[in-house]
């Protein structure tokens, strides 16, 4: 069993205190040094000498206290992923208002007996909170969207490749000062979000810190752009709101950002700065200036400020007018809406010079993996899979009735080992309730929908849209309406329960997949009907793959339900 140490004074003379400890030197070791409002969290293989460099940092200073986590069977790598662990973990957590860490050192890997060590970890986090060091519990945390987006999670090989082969081409286009846009596709669940917030904290964070990294090339490389752009104006841009606002907040509690770092595409167009770097999440749902309802006119006002035609200049352009360099994270099977921006235009970013990379690990369905994510897509499109497929732990199954599936993903969602558990739907039903409810609880919303005031009705079965679109899945509530797709894009949850309209239906004598416009409510994205039917299938997909460990699919049509039968297994 892993020991925490006693407390120590943290001082010039701590390092001598720690000759007499057995893992206070020449051993692998994570400590923590920390006071009653902020912490730092380190790993090395000679505590007493790392103690002494820090005590030399003026901001560690502020910290008075150190305890130290060690283990006869502790090696290098088992300390790295603790590390790790710990960091990410701690930010989450609500003991201490600031972490002082940097972010620039922790990469995904495996060693030997790695699950054991794991399961220590649990332990060790135990441990911390009974003496007060951490308060809230494990899988409380990794349910937190805090911990979700942290700046602290250890990247993939492919997320910390791409990271060191921008900031390569970066330095090599700042020293000859030509512009570059960077192009990260990548599908459900690959990281995007997480590899641009990575990349903002690792862009900020001033060279003075410590960055927490052994990557000689990584700390060279930032150097050179600090030397380069000793000024460096920064900022990440999110198109969606709920997304947007989520970001703000982890951004105003994470040391070294704060919540003026994340832009809209609006804000960018009307800020008298110009910004030298943006990196751009869900670049997919930058907007072009058709089909965008009562935005249109702010958008035109958007063009012509900044010198594009009325109606031609799209939330792209001025992104690429106002900076000079982007970083754009875009996966075009995830665009949803007419007003989304052509694919055709990345085409032409790469055409004209910009850098394109892909993310494949896949982080969220991990239990399905990438061929998960292919068999959803296959499904909802017009080349369907070959055979049914299943897929391990990750659990995907079809109901037969709406209302069992509903109450299954309610009745995890209270479990506590699971939780993080909703339900969602196509926009098949109208928003009749839009600003006129606002219930707060499960016997608040059987009231509304008792009086009549509900949006989905099926089978006699009634359910309300999602009452708001901001940080919806973290709501109270949230567990007794039906969110639509613009509430769950780009987050994830342990399992997710889809409501397929009869918007996608089914034709069993043409053996075809087909739409019904007049079962569409969406009105933001009615357009020809090819175009529409990609849009469903992408919104389809897209609600089917935000599950980390299952997905649960209803369909109303039951044509589409006997085409998915052959596809995915039926729950009992």
């Amino acid at each position: 069993m892993p020991e925490l140490s006693k407390e120590y004074p943290f001082n010039r003379t701590t390092g001598l205190e720690l000759d007499d400890y057995k893992y206070g030197k020449e051993w692998p070791a994570v400590y923590m040094i920390f006071n009653s409002e902020e912490a730092y969290i380190g790993e090395t293989v000679d505590v007493r000498t790392r103690l002494a460099q820090h005590w030399m940092a003026p901001e560690r200073r502020k910290l008075e206290r150190v305890r130290i986590i060690s283990d006869d069977t502790f090696n290098k790598s088992v300390v790295l992923d603790l590390e790790a662990f710990l960091i990410s973990h701690m930010q989450a957590d609500s003991r201490f208002r600031t972490l002082q860490n940097g972010n620039a050192g922790h990469q995904k890997h495996n060693y030997y007996q790695k699950e054991y060590y794991e399961k220590q970890f649990e332990e060790i986090w135990e441990g911390l909170r009974r003496y007060g060091l951490a308060v809230q519990e494990i899988k409380k945390i990794e349910n937190s969207n805090v911990f979700k987006y942290s700046p602290y999670k250890s990247l993939t090989p492919d997320q910390y490749s791409i990271t060191m082969t921008i900031l390569d081409s970066l330095i090599r286009d700042l020293r000859i000062k030509k512009k570059r846009s960077f192009i990260v596709n990548g599908g459900p669940g690959t990281g995007k979000t997480i590899l641009g917030i990575y990349l903002m904290k690792l862009l900020t964070t001033p060279l003075e810190e410590d960055l927490g990294s052994d990557d000689e090339k990584l700390i060279e490389n930032l150097h050179t752009i600090k030397q380069l752009l000793p000024n460096m104006k920064i900022g990440i841009v999110v198109s969606m709101e709920n997304l947007r606002k989520t970001l703000k907040d982890i951004f105003k509690s994470t040391y070294g950002l704060n919540s003026s770092m994340v832009y809209g595409p609006s804000e960018i167009a009307n800020s008298h700065e110009r910004f030298d770097l943006l990196i751009v999440d869900e670049a997919h749902r930058l907007k072009a200036t058709r089909a965008v309802g009562t935005e249109i006119g702010s958008m035109q006002k958007a063009n012509i400020k900044l010198g594009f035609g009325k109606n031609t200049g799209t939330q792209l352009d001025w992104i690429l007018k106002k900076s000079d360099y982007q970083i754009f994270f875009y996966d075009e099977l995830q665009s949803i809406r007419k007003a989304d921006i052509d694919a055709f235009r990345f085409d032409e970013l790469q055409k004209s010079g910009a850098r394109s990379f892909t993310l494949t690990s896949q982080i969220r369905c991990k239990e399905g993996g990438d061929e998960y994510i292919k068999y959803i897509r296959d499904i909802f499109s017009d080349h369907r899979p070959e055979k049914k497929k299943t897929f391990g732990k990750y659990e995907l199954k079809l109901f037969t009735d709406v209302r069992k599936m509903t109450d299954k993903i309610k009745a995890m969602d209270n479990n506590p080992d699971i939780s993080l558990c909703r339900n969602v739907a196509g926009y098949a039903w109208p928003w009749n309730t839009h600003d006129k409810i606002s219930p707060q609880n499960e016997k608040d919303t059987e009231y509304y929908i008792n009086n009549g005031l509900y949006d989905i009705e099926i089978d006699g079965n009634k359910y309300i849209w999602n009452v708001t679109r901001k940080s919806w899945i973290s709501m109270p509530n949230s567990i007794n309406e039906i969110g639509c797709v613009h509430t769950i894009q780009g987050f994830d949850l342990n399992y997710a329960g889809v409501i397929i309209g009869k918007d996608l239906r089914y034709d069993e004598k043409l053996d075809k997949l087909y739409i019904n416009k007049d079962s569409y409510y969406d009105k933001k994205v009615l357009t020809d009907d090819e175009a529409l039917k990609q849009y469903i299938y992408n919104i389809y997909a897209v609600l089917c793959t935000r599950g980390i460990n299952g997905t649960y699919i209803y369909a109303c049509d039951e044509g589409l339900r006997n085409y998915l039968k052959k596809f995915i297994e039926v729950a009992e």
